[in-house]
């Protein structure tokens, strides 16, 4: 297995070069103008897929954007570990904020800058890698199957109809995902969490057009000014969601739990330095790594109505608009919590505008044990490769499709994830260390080796 490490030396470049031409496709997959780059995208992965060894690869169409699948079977008696990934992208704006264009990746300071870098691009070609090399070599352990899909990025909703048609040929024994991050670069960690997603939309109406601001203004209801304050009662004076029956179902840690998962290292001053910020706003009697992974939350994601060009347009507007994404817990039901909300949002907004609420989509939130002979596999990789037990850490953030493999496919997963939170994800001038990069090559190849050995010692 050592000679993992040389294998990466002599083809990092080509690696990198490879990489570097499915990023500057630019797969976003919530503009309709990118449709295109969405299947060249795929065509480029079944392609890559092929160079690394599949037996077969091929893109199916579905009702949205294209899904990848290709396959190495070896041996049908032996384990099989289905990896999913996903080659769509954030959008980009603002762009005046990048410092190199998005979908030319540039390397600076040891690290690859471009949309698509670490989430999922970067991470997913770990995983072709990895593959690469164990075919190359020989040393493939065990079946490997790929889902690389195009709409993660929007909620999978073209996936979720996908998968129940192709439970066959999806079958096996874990999926295997990195699209998650590490505490830092030199203190892994295994992700066993993941939080759900309720995300809506919400248009407040006032007069039939913008008015003038001075003839109107005063006496016809402003609905940029309704929608503020209808946000703004959206928490009480703890940070607290104000939405009746919002934390109904919220599955509460134990003493014990808490305890544990604070043994992850945290320092605030760094968390305020890092981002410019005095203080942070947390739900009240909880800490801050407890309010970004255990806690739901409640956000708005985009406010706008009104004139916003340049200069001044003294207008009353018409109406006014928000995005709200609402981050969930163990037991909360996205479609439940998108009820709850349209019921309250709509209850409180008075009678001189009209309210209209859209849910785009959502999905539950996941846990996977600690004890499971894939997590102590990735344990053992991690550690091989970076020299320390990795950290459990339950992430705050949403890959929606996760607790719907296990309820269509009845596969856990496993989040082998490498990025790191400076990685500015979903951000402008998103980066990846190629550290992390080179290194998770290398935890995979590992991970293979100890979950096809530990497995089969199971089963002996």
């Amino acid at each position: 297995m050592d000679t993992i490490k040389t294998y990466i030396e002599e083809n990092k470049e080509r690696f990198l070069e490879e990489l570097f031409g499915l990023i500057r496709i630019p797969s976003i997959s919530s503009e309709s103008e990118h449709k295109p780059d969405m299947f060249a995208a795929a065509a480029y992965l079944v392609e890559s897929l092929l160079k690394a060894g599949a037996d077969k690869a091929e893109v199916f169409p579905t009702t949205g954007h294209p899904v990848v699948y290709g396959e190495k079977i070896i041996d049908p008696a032996k384990p099989t570990i289905l990896v999913y990934g996903h080659y769509d992208v954030m959008p980009v704006d603002p762009l005046n904020f990048w410092d190199s264009p998005p979908f030319e990746p540039e390397i600076r300071d040891g690290k690859i800058f471009a949309r698509g870098a670490v989430d999922d691009k970067g991470q997913m070609f770990m995983q072709l890698k990895a593959f690469e090399y164990l075919v190359a070599t020989g040393q493939l352990p065990c079946n490997v199957k790929f889902m690389l899909e195009g709409e993660e990025e929007i909620g999978s909703p073209a996936l979720a109809k996908w998968l129940p048609d192709h439970t066959d040929m999806l079958k096996a024994d874990l999926i295997l995902v990195s699209d998650t991050s590490m505490i830092a670069i030199d203190i892994p960690s295994v992700t066993v969490g993941l939080r759900g997603l309720a995300y809506m939309e919400v248009e407040v109406t006032g007069p039939n057009k913008d008015l003038h601001s001075g003839l109107y203004g005063g006496a016809v209801a402003n609905p940029a000014n309704i929608l503020a304050k209808l946000i703004a009662s959206l928490h009480d004076e703890n940070n607290r969601i104000a939405i009746p029956g919002f934390y109904d179902d919220v599955a509460e840690l134990t003493i014990d739990e808490r305890n544990d998962l604070a043994r992850a290292p945290f320092n605030l001053e760094a968390f305020r330095k890092k981002i410019e910020i005095d203080e942070v706003l947390c739900e009240k009697g909880y800490t801050v790594n407890e309010c970004t992974g255990i806690r739901p939350t409640l956000d708005v994601n985009g406010i706008w109505g009104g004139y916003t060009g340049e200069g001044s347009k003294t207008v009353l507007p018409a109406k006014a608009f928000a995005k709200i994404s609402m981050r969930l817990v163990p037991n909360q039901d996205p479609h439940k919590i998108a009820e709850l909300f349209t019921r309250h949002f709509e209850s409180i907004a008075p009678a001189c505008v009209k309210v209209k609420v859209t849910e785009h989509h959502g999905g539950f939130p996941y846990v996977s044990p600690t004890s499971t002979t894939a997590y102590q596999a990735a344990s053992r990789a991690y550690e091989t490769t970076f020299g320390i037990k990795p950290v459990p850490v339950r992430s705050g953030g949403s890959i929606p499709i996760i607790t719907t493999f296990e309820k269509v496919l009845g596969i856990k997963s496993i989040l082998m994830g490498f990025g790191l939170d400076t990685d500015a994800a979903h951000s402008p001038n998103e980066n990846y260390h190629l550290e992390c990069f080179y290194k998770g090559i290398e935890t995979i190849v590992y991970f293979y080796r100890y979950f096809e050995g530990d497995l089969k010692e199971k089963i002996i």
